[in-house]
């Protein structure tokens, strides 16, 4: 039973995060005619035409951080789960061990995730300084 929700919970994420990878592509791809009037819309809501973004890193910038901020959302998730699992365990050993191998795989995650967003800003700032 674990097995079907775990599957349908994964199809579900991967259709989500499917819509929400294309659809910056999507957008991106056209021209001002193909943002459907979002221009004159901003036009009349706010005076003017919509910023264009001139450098492509400032975009990826932007999708790494919303990367990061939803891998954050995902480690709170992950960490009240485990407590709650640890919670709930009623003196068993074995969902303790589940629970803590939960906590541990996600503080783990979440080094490795810092770790990589560190070399690659290190990395990234040593090649704008030359």
């Amino acid at each position: 039973m674990f097995i079907k929700h775990s599957k349908l919970i994964l199809s579900v994420l991967i259709i989500v995060l499917s819509f929400l990878i294309m659809a910056p592509i999507s957008l991106a791809a056209g021209t001002d005619d193909a943002l459907g009037g979002l221009n004159t819309t901003a036009t009349k809501g706010y005076g003017g035409n919509l910023p264009a973004i001139q450098d492509p890193s400032l975009a990826i910038g932007k999708v790494v951080g919303a990367a990061l901020a939803f891998l954050g959302v995902v480690f709170f998730v992950l960490m009240i789960y485990g407590g709650y699992l640890w919670m709930f365990s009623m003196g068993n050993e074995q969902t303790v061990t589940k629970a803590k191998d939960v906590i541990i795989a996600a503080a783990i995650g979440l080094i490795i995730i810092l770790m990589a967003y560190v070399i690659t800003s290190y990395i990234g700032a040593t090649f704008t300084a030359t």
